[in-house]
């Protein structure tokens, strides 16, 4: 649960934009790259909590990890960028161990409760984390963005809060892969501006490295059917272009912005299991997810 091309001199940038979108053009690349990985992570966290109903997790999430790194190890070879330096690689491949784990949890979280709750329970502890520790880093952002977080937080709130008062099902799993995905956020950024491909190749070769270990362990190798073994390949295709976004968005702009607007994900998976799986929408809830959204463009202000 990320090759780029060598920067031009400014100058030459310049000259290639329209003068009016001069100032405008850098922030809006960052806020369309997370948005765009909100989309492919909100969909594989539907398709990967919905197939671990009928399979192991780590099998499931091994098998994720396989059908991921197929996709982008092939696309970062075939793109000829510069392979990470050593201390890059290696803390890619931590944030591929601690994201790896986490998104098996995380699987076995969303099948185990209802999606709509456990989902933003776990990005809003994945955003919070990066977040306050990227403000201490780089600085506060300007007053619209720190209202947008704000929002956001309140948005996830609202659908995350429970009607009755109760602890529903998953949300303890939820909270560790919150944990293990800001691991992952915090791993990630320090590869710097290395190449998006070569990163989600490394963070799924973390991931099949923890998951792989732990299948081997308790000799869960049958408990998923061929069904499953295609659903995993694809969740993990479209979890590592989710992942090859999410890194554009923190290489273009602030990790705090990437990271709390990435993390808005769990809109698209409430939104998959309204329409698949008729779990019950609330009116907060629908609050909170409208709230969610428009607190993407406040973020993204300068």
């Amino acid at each position: 649960m990320h090759s780029a091309s060598p920067a031009l001199p400014a100058t030459r940038r310049q000259c290639m934009l329209p003068s009016s979108n001069v100032s405008a053009a850098p922030h809006f690349v960052p806020a369309a790259y997370g948005l765009a990985a909100v989309l492919a992570w909100g969909t594989s966290d539907f398709l990967g909590g919905y197939a671990t109903r009928r399979a192991n997790a780590f099998l499931f999430t091994a098998v994720v990890n396989i059908g991921g790194l197929l996709l982008v190890g092939t696309l970062a070879s075939a793109s000829h960028a510069s392979f990470p330096s050593g201390r890059s690689a290696a803390w890619v491949l931590a944030g591929g161990i601690s994201g790896g784990a986490a998104l098996a949890i995380f699987f076995r979280a969303l099948s185990s409760g209802r999606m709509g709750l456990t989902a933003p329970v776990a990005a809003v502890l994945s955003a919070a984390i990066p977040t306050f520790l990227s403000m201490f880093t780089e600085g506060l952002p300007g007053r619209i963005p720190v209202l947008g977080f704000v929002v956001a937080a309140t948005g996830l709130w609202l659908i995350t809060r429970s009607e009755d008062g109760s602890t529903p099902e998953g949300i303890g799993l939820a909270v560790v892969a919150g944990i293990g995905f800001a691991g992952f956020y915090l791993c990630v950024r320090q590869a710097d501006d290395a190449s998006a491909l070569w990163i989600a190749s490394l963070t799924r070769i973390g991931g099949l490295i923890i998951t792989g270990l732990i299948v081997l362990l308790y000799g869960k190798f049958r408990d998923i059917t061929a069904t499953g073994v295609r659903w995993g390949v694809l969740t993990g295709c479209i979890d590592s272009v989710g992942t090859i976004l999410f890194v554009r968005a923190s290489q273009t702009g602030r990790l705090d912005e990437a990271v709390f607007i990435s993390s808005l994900y769990p809109a698209v998976t409430v939104l998959l299991a309204r329409l698949f799986l008729k779990e019950r929408f609330t009116r907060w809830r629908f609050v909170g997810l409208l709230a969610a959204l428009a607190a993407v463009p406040m973020i993204a202000a300068q």
